[in-house]
């Protein structure tokens, strides 16, 4: 049996991850540190043969017993809420911890793949992005202690591979949607849902001109089980290339749930960027892969996911472990 190392396994993509490589038959080890992430995604493991979870912090040593020979690297806060909010936690997981889970890979002849993003293109000049694109990013602003995490971690995964010949993988990640997603944590998807279902208006930043191209989570676990099991050392997008203006999509949120907001409009956060789209040719030719569930389809069940949510989460504003982590 195969063993796996997943980080980030309680948050939205680690435990779709942790679900998938468990079906697959897979003994798989989650770790989180829960500063983001919910236990409740993944309980329904606890107990299982073969699953085990090690509430740990992945900038500091990691240690895993025994044989393992894969290792996802999922681990880092993902939306401006909480980046902007915990900054130096961004930093040090992409940096410290990308290289912890490389020397464990080293160490365990591990195959590795890291999770990067679409805003290692920062506010592109080249639409849709391609991955040779170098993007344009701004390293002292806001949004730099995630998009300089995310380089620098694709930068030393690479020195690994080439200097150690350690195996690695690099997917390129652009926005994705679908259950599990946390309600109020800052992303456009959620925060128009979440607004929807409490009765406010939905809040547009910047004129709505700007695009974002959503893919749905199964769709992106394919891909990542594909791009993890191929030879491809370099970084692959995956992602859905439909896009649309985030003015458009608030009116599909508004037809979605049926309610009779208006939308508002509010100043466009610094360096936001304008466009957002992948070119998924690489993983079309070398993955066999393209998403396959349409947008329409993939918001239903989303919509349906966050209608489920208590009261109490609806209205919840910051994630409960955030406060203990904060001066970390």
């Amino acid at each position: 049996m195969k063993r796996i190392l997943i980080t980030g396994a309680a948050g939205f993509l680690g435990s779709h991850l942790c679900d998938r490589f468990y079906a697959e038959g897979y003994a798989v080890i989650a770790m989180d540190n829960l500063i983001t992430g919910r236990l409740s995604n993944i309980e329904h493991l606890f107990g299982k043969k073969h699953f085990e979870f090690h509430h740990h912090d992945i900038s500091k040593f990691i240690h895993v017993a025994g044989e393992l020979d894969y290792i996802l690297h999922f681990a880092s806060p993902a939306s401006p809420i909480d980046y902007l909010k915990i900054p130096i936690q961004t930093l040090k997981v992409g940096s410290l911890g990308t290289h912890n889970l490389l020397g464990l890979a080293k160490a365990k002849n591990a195959r590795i793949m890291v999770a990067s993003t679409s805003e290692v293109y920062g506010d592109p000049e080249v639409h849709p992005q391609t991955e040779d694109y170098w993007g344009n990013v701004n390293p002292i602003g806001p949004r730099g202690v995630y998009d300089e995490a995310k380089r620098f971690q694709e930068a030393i995964t690479m020195a690994y591979h080439r200097y150690h010949e350690v195996e690695t993988r690099i997917i390129r990640i652009f926005n994705t949607y679908g259950p599990r997603m946390r309600l109020n944590d800052g992303r456009v998807l959620p925060a128009f849902i979440g607004q929807a279902l409490r009765g406010e208006d939905l809040t547009v930043f910047g004129d709505g001109s700007q695009t974002r191209s959503f893919c749905y989570v199964d769709d992106l676990v394919e891909g990542i089980y594909r791009l993890l099991h191929s030879d491809i050392a370099d970084p692959i997008n995956i992602g859905n290339p439909d896009e649309i203006t985030i003015g458009e999509f608030a009116e599909e949120i508004i037809q979605l749930t049926g309610t009779s907001q208006k939308v508002i409009y509010e100043p466009l956060p610094t360096n936001d960027p304008k466009q957002r789209q992948p070119d998924i040719s690489k993983a079309k030719s070398l993955l066999n892969w393209a998403p396959v569930v349409n947008r329409t389809e993939g918001l239903k069940v989303t919509y349906e996911y966050f209608k489920s949510l208590s009261e109490e989460m609806l209205y919840q504003k910051e994630h409960n472990n955030f406060e203990a982590y904060i001066r970390k």
